[in-house]
C-alpha cells in the first residue's frame, strides 16, 4: 500500500497502522497458543514471550507492541484463558542491539520456558535468533520484520521463524512501481543504511524493479546507523539530478536526511518503506516530508478510511487497479481520489491516499515460503 504523506491527516493515518498492529498481535497470539494447546490445560499458565525495542529509537513501536500483547492476555484470561490456562506474559528489551536480542531469545526460551516469542520488529534483529529457536525448538513470529531472510536464508526455510508482513520483494516492488507507473518517474537516487538488513533488501528490489521497468538508478549513496550528517552523499545524489530519491530506513534518519535535503535545494521527490510511520518523523521533518510517498500495511477494514470524506476526497474501487491489470474488488481494493481526480495529488486539507497494489495471499498469519521459489 503505497501512501502520500500529509501533514495534518497523518494522526489518523498512524492511528490506522496501530490498528492493524493490533490486529496482527491478537492473530499473533492465537496462533501461538494455538501450537500449544496441547499442554494448556494441564500446567493452568502458557507462557508468551515478547522481545523488541523498549528503549532507543523504535522504543515508540515496540512499547506500543508489548502493551497491546499484555491487553490481549489480559483480555483472554479474563473470558477464562485459553482452554482453562491463564496467559502470561515476559517480554524483554532488546534495546535495539542484535546480540541483545539473541541474548533475550535464549533467556525466554531457556530460562522462562516460552511457548512461542512474539517480535523482534526489525529484520536486523529476527535474522541472526534463527539459530537459538533452532535449537530450543521454539517457534518465533516476527510483526514487520520485511527482509527474505527472516524466513528463508539460500532456498531453505528457517523451521521456526514466521512473520505476518509483506517482504521486501514486494514492497520493494510495489515502491518501484509506483513511482515508474504511476508518478512516471524515470530517474531515481537511493539512499541507503549499509548496515542494516532492512534497508539492504528493500534497496535491492527497489533498484531490481525500477530498472527493469526502464528506469534508470542516476546515484546509489549510503551511509551507516548513528550517521547524523547526510550532506556528502546528498550532495552526490543532487548533482545527479534525480526526479525521487528512495530512502529505505526508519523515521529518525529520515527526517535528518529530508531535512538536509531540503537544505541543499533538492527538490526531488521522496519516497521509503514502512520505516517511516511516526509521529517523530512529522515532528522533525513535516515540511521536508510534505508530499512524499510511503510503503506501509494497511487495515482494510479501517473505517476511518471506508467512510472518509475529507475534502473532495471520495472512495474510489476501481481506476488505478484496473488500470495496472489488478482485480477488481471492491471490499479489499481501493484508493482515495483527491481533488481535481489526479490521482497522486493531495492538499494539505486533503486526505491521506491509499494505493491498491497489495498481495491478497499475505493478509494471513503464517509463512511466505511460495515467494521464494
Amino acid at each position: 500500500m503505497t501512501y502520500q504523506l500529509h501533514l495534518e491527516k497523518w494522526g489518523r493515518v498512524l492511528v490506522s497502522i496501530k490498528k492493524k498492529r493490533v490486529l496482527i498481535l491478537a492473530a499473533c497470539v492465537a496462533l501461538c497458543l494455538g501450537l500449544f494447546t496441547y499442554g494448556s490445560a494441564a500446567e493452568k499458565v502458557v507462557k508468551l514471550g515478547w522481545v523488541g525495542s523498549l528503549t532507543g529509537d523504535q522504543a515508540i513501536w515496540g512499547q506500543c507492541e508489548l502493551n497491546t500483547v499484555k491487553m490481549l492476555a489480559e483480555e483472554l484470561n479474563a473470558a477464562g484463558g485459553l482452554l482453562g490456562a491463564k496467559i502470561e506474559v515476559v517480554g524483554y528489551d532488546h534495546r535495539g542491539d542484535a546480540m541483545e536480542c539473541v541474548n533475550a531469545v535464549r533467556r525466554l526460551t531457556s530460562q522462562d520456558k516460552v511457548v512461542c516469542i512474539l517480535g523482534p520488529n526489525a529484520s536486523g534483529h529476527a535474522i541472526p535468533i534463527a539459530s537459538v529457536l533452532e535449537e530450543m525448538k521454539v517457534p518465533d513470529i516476527a510483526t514487520v520484520a520485511t527482509n527474505p531472510k527472516v524466513t528463508v536464508v539460500d532456498g531453505k526455510v528457517k523451521p521456526f521463524n514466521f512473520r505476518v508482513c509483506f517482504i521486501d520483494p514486494y514492497q520493494g516492488a510495489v515502491a518501484a512501481g509506483f513511482a515508474y507507473d504511476i508518478l512516471k518517474l524515470r530517474k531515481a537516487a537511493v539512499l541507503y543504511d549499509v548496515a542494516d538488513d532492512y534497508s539492504q533488501g528493500l534497496t535491492e528490489f527497489f533498484i531490481r524493479t525500477f530498472t527493469e521497468k526502464g528506469g534508470k538508478i542516476v546515484a546509489k549513496e549510503a551511509f551507516k546507523f548513528g550517521d547524523t550528517d547526510f550532506r556528502p552523499q546528498l550532495s552526490k545524489i543532487k548533482a545527479a539530478n534525480p526526479e525521487i530519491i528512495f530512502m529505505p530506513y526508519f523515521f529518525k534518519e529520515v527526517a535528518l536526511s529530508a531535512n538536509q535535503a531540503r537544505e541543499l535545494g533538492i527538490k526531488a521527490t521522496l519516497m521509503g518503506g514502512d520505516g517511516w510511520p511516526s509521529e517523530v518523523l512529522i515532528q522533525m521533518a513535516k515540511d521536508a516530508v510534505h508530499g512524499s510517498y510511503v510503503v506501509n500495511h494497511l487495515d482494510y477494514d479501517d473505517r476511518e478510511l471506508r467512510r472518509d470524506r475529507v475534502g473532495h476526497a471520495e472512495c474510489d474501487v476501481e481506476g488505478e487497479g484496473m488500470a495496472h491489470g489488478l482485480p477488481a474488488e471492491p471490499d479489499q481494493h481501493r484508493r482515495l481520489r483527491a481533488e481535481g481526480g489526479h490521482p497522486n495529488r493531495v492538499a494539505r486539507h486533503g486526505c491521506l491516499r491509499q494505493h491498491p497494489e497489495r498481495d491478497p495471499e499475505h493478509d494471513h498469519v503464517g509463512r511466505d515460503d511460495s515467494l521464494h521459489d
